[in-house]
């Protein structure tokens, strides 16, 4: 199989913009694909935001020119057919809606090329879920990033069991070839590796607020401190943006969940608080 070189990322929030930005900065034509405008504006903002990012901290020390022409590697566009008019690899990074995701298969399955590979960046939904809308089986997978992806580069690979191995395999080098650590799942799993690790540290940190147990510092000191992490788990939250926690959330039968849902929307989304992108969540940035 040829190498997949024409990228593109449908979704410009948090993590697709940085999906994005990644790919561009290691030399790939990148297509970032929203649904306006509007939308697309604020991604020009999160990728010049992206850029300053990339100068400035240590992990990854770009220079100017580098950043600039990560910059020139992206087009924006809120045309969905031009956006895979010539994509070898479509990374989807919409929100956590399932309902949301199949409607988009269905409309990607007619409009990209038969060439196309498809790819969930979904956190928590299985790629099965999906493969029946894709019109393509075997060149569908599941191709997860980890927040701050330029530092935390994992890239979780997993696949179906109509995943063509070949199509398996040209991801895996895409995301060496993108400066990433390729994370090979062997069957699929729900949250794959690191949010089979991650969400039941979330949900716990999330019951002990909305049962009171303990406030929001006292729970992310009590992490920092026992175990030496970096960050608590309200500080993670504040990373991943709440509004992809309030989606997970109020998508849970479980009465806690839907709790701690309400509390974010009326707390902190309904406020502007959406996390580390808008400089507030449950912290100030």
């Amino acid at each position: 199989m040829s190498d997949l070189r024409n990228i593109t990322v449908l979704g410009t929030g948090v993590l697709g913009s940085q999906i994005a930005f990644q790919a561009a900065f290691l030399g790939y034509p990148v297509t970032a694909y929203d649904i306006s405008d509007d939308v697309l504006q604020h991604a020009r903002e999160r990728f010049a935001k992206l850029a300053e990012v990339y100068r400035r901290d240590p992990a990854v020390n770009a220079t100017d020119e580098q950043a600039e022409r990560a910059l020139a590697n992206l087009h924006l566009t809120a045309d969905l057919a031009d956006a895979v008019a010539d994509a070898d690899l479509v990374i989807e990074a919409v929100p956590e809606l399932l309902a949301l995701k199949q409607d988009l298969y269905t409309k990607l399955a007619q409009l990209a090329p038969a060439k196309t590979i498809f790819a969930t960046n979904s956190s928590t939904l299985l790629p099965s879920d999906l493969k029946g809308f894709t019109g393509r089986p075997d060149r569908f997978l599941a191709l997860h990033y980890a927040n701050q992806v330029w530092r935390n580069n994992t890239a979780e690979v997993m696949g179906t069991t109509d995943t063509d191995p070949a199509v398996y395999a040209a991801v895996v080098a895409f995301a060496t070839g993108s400066g990433l650590v390729p994370i090979e799942i062997k069957k699929e799993k729900a949250g794959y590796v690191l949010n089979s690790l991650l969400v039941p540290l979330l949900n716990a940190a999330a019951q002990l607020l909305v049962d009171g147990i303990a406030d929001v510092e006292t729970i992310d000191k009590t992490w920092r401190i026992a175990t030496g992490a970096p960050a608590g788990p309200f500080q993670i939250y504040d990373v991943v943006g709440l509004t992809t926690a309030y989606n997970i959330a109020s998508s849970s039968p479980d009465p806690r969940s839907q709790k701690f849902a309400a509390l974010l929307k009326t707390d902190y989304i309904d406020k502007g608080k959406l996390g580390t992108a808008t400089g507030e969540g449950f912290y100030t940035y």
